[in-house]
């Protein structure tokens, strides 16, 4: 068993953007410049932007941090991500999610120009993916896709198996993996909580994806012997034995599983380090103006 350590490859992948940055800016080009809107104070969503906003300082990005309180109208939001829009200085922004129940995650998302929609979630940017052109891809399955590349791992011809069918992992990560390119041509089956027989179906997978936020669902049974698995899952937990009073735990039971596999992501430092540069690589992207020109 190896572990698929994310946490080095986004360090390596730091270096590589931090380096191209500066290459930019010592030309005489402009430095980066990524925003992110934080509405309340959900703790996951707190730490998961500090992040950002630190990653950014590390291959010197310019940042910006825009907070609105739990009550701010969807009209006062849709008003901020208009000015956005039109910030020349910012080359992307995220709207971090979940949002308040009053206001429509979906509306937002759309009113993100698709130029400066560095998650990735915009429908235009998901329909240029899924018929293969230049796009920002949502930032989570793109790190996965990273992690199989540099990791070497085949998925030409592989079973792939997705628990999971979220707009923001599962269902663009099953379009990636089996697209036409030489890091795909997978066969990609998407498990929900629909599917029968779902045990048999994952046990059966060469590439075993768990996707859908359910802390230590993916059990040894479930996992066939020298399985890829990676593991989406990133759930706050309480813990008595932490100075934060949490932990986050994985969508699969690493103790019992990893011994069944080839290859292994850990929670955390896993996929969660591959999301946050992912979006740094995006950022650099709408900078170059290489897919919106």
């Amino acid at each position: 068993m190896e572990l698929i350590e994310g946490k080095k490859v986004a360090a390596e992948m730091k270096k590589e953007i931090a380096e191209e940055a500066n290459s930019i800016k010592a030309s005489g080009g402009k430095t980066p410049h990524l925003a992110a809107v934080l509405v309340g104070h959900d703790g996951a969503s707190e730490t998961y932007v500090a992040h950002k906003v630190k990653a950014c300082e590390e291959v010197g990005f310019k940042s910006t941090l825009v907070r609105f309180e739990e009550d701010v109208t969807e009209e006062e939001l849709l008003a901020k991500v208009d000015e956005l829009n039109n910030d020349k200085d910012l080359d992307g922004f995220i709207v971090q999610l979940p949002l308040p129940d009053h206001i429509s995650e979906q509306k937002v998302i759309e009113a993100i120009r698709p130029s400066k929609d560095v998650d990735g979630f915009h429908p235009v940017n998901v329909g240029r993916m899924v018929i293969g052109l230049p796009a920002f891809v949502s930032a989570t399955p793109a790190g996965i896709m990273i992690l199989l590349e540099r990791y070497k791992i085949n998925t030409s011809g592989q079973n792939c198996v997705i628990v999971g069918r979220s707009n923001i992992v599962g269902r663009p990560l099953s379009i990636l993996l089996s697209q036409k390119t030489p890091t795909a041509n997978a066969t990609v089956t998407v498990c929900h909580s629909r599917t029968k027989n779902l045990n048999e179906v994952c046990a059966n997978a060469d590439i075993l994806i768990a996707a859908l936020g359910s802390p230590e669902f993916l059990t040894a049974d479930m996992v066939g012997e020298g399985a890829v698995v990676i593991d989406v899952g990133t759930t706050r937990v309480k813990s008595d034995k932490t100075k934060s009073g949490w932990k986050l735990k994985g969508d699969v039971k690493f103790d019992e599983v990893s011994p069944k596999c080839s290859y292994i992501t850990p929670v955390p430092g896993g996929v969660g380090p591959m999301t946050i540069v992912s979006l740094l690589k995006n950022t650099l992207l709408a900078s170059k103006k290489e897919i919106y020109r």
